[in-house]
């Protein structure tokens, strides 16, 4: 059991006061000290710098977002061109490739006609007998 140490209520109250207005009395000193003010303005022109840092890194986040986004665009359009100019050049040697086979079934036709009138101008002489 605690022991009994004598003080009564009335004394008990006063020294809590006194606690009380001496805590109450540090913080003020505390709040009127001129290195708090001079932590307080650095702390603001901390975060104002922060800020602007911020707010630059932001810029640059958004210049270079839209530096891709061209990039992108300029790199559609070159794939763009280039699988028309394939297509372009895929026309073209589909269309060298059908005139080729146009002038090799006419060659092809003409030596067939050839043989066919060597075969009936052949026949006709077997027929006359000279």
């Amino acid at each position: 059991m605690s022991s009994y140490n004598g003080t009564d209520l009335n004394e008990r109250q006063s020294t809590a006061a006194a606690a009380k207005k001496a805590m109450l009395e540090k913080f003020r000193a505390a709040s009127q000290d001129p290195a708090l003010a001079a932590r307080q303005a650095q702390r603001a022109a901390i975060n104002e710098a922060r800020a602007v840092r911020m707010a630059e890194r932001e810029a640059a986040k958004r210049a270079a977002d839209l530096e891709r986004a061209a990039q992108a665009v300029r790199a559609a359009e070159l794939a763009a061109q280039a699988q028309r100019e394939a297509a372009e050049a895929e026309a073209l040697l589909a269309a060298e490739e059908s005139k080729r086979q146009a002038s090799l079934e006419a060659e092809q036709k003409a030596a067939r006609d050839a043989r066919y009138a060597a075969r009936k101008e052949a026949k006709k002489i077997r027929r006359r007998g000279y």
